[in-house]
């Protein structure tokens, strides 16, 4: 398990070695609310290419990036107000993770049992106001 200590400033970098260091394309984000999950996941669909900025899908479930050029880019799902794993079935998320596309979420154990083996499991937690820390 890679450990790292970083603060906003340095997100830029941080999306490059997450995106170096993923084997897979499907990140999970672990961590209480405001430890930064999704502002690490806009840093990271910036990095990518993203020609709009990326937002928490909160009230939506999931939300799609594409890149300037149009192509999808990945999916971004905020599973924090799923009451079931079967409300995330009815949204077709067998479908998404079989898309081979970045796929970001949050709040992953709410679908724990639905996850694929191949996951990247990112937890992040509060160092300090400027400061977080990130395992993967």
């Amino acid at each position: 398990m890679k450990e790292i200590v970083y603060t906003q400033k340095q997100l830029p970098e941080i999306a490059d070695r997450l995106i170096e260091l993923a084997p897979t394309k499907i990140l999970c984000f672990y961590g209480e609310m405001g430890s930064g999950k999704t502002t690490l996941i806009k840093a990271l669909v910036k990095t990518l290419g993203a020609g709009e900025i990326a937002n928490s899908p909160t009230f939506g479930i999931v939300n799609e990036y594409h890149k300037a050029t149009g192509e999808l880019l990945g999916y971004h799902f905020d599973f924090y107000r799923l009451n079931s794993e079967a409300e995330a079935l009815d949204l077709g998320l067998e479908d998404y993770l079989q898309s081979n596309i970045w796929t970001f979420m949050e709040w992953p154990e709410k679908i724990a049992s639905l996850l694929p083996e191949d996951t990247v499991d990112i937890y992040l937690e509060v160092v300090d106001d400027q400061t977080r820390k990130l395992r993967i």
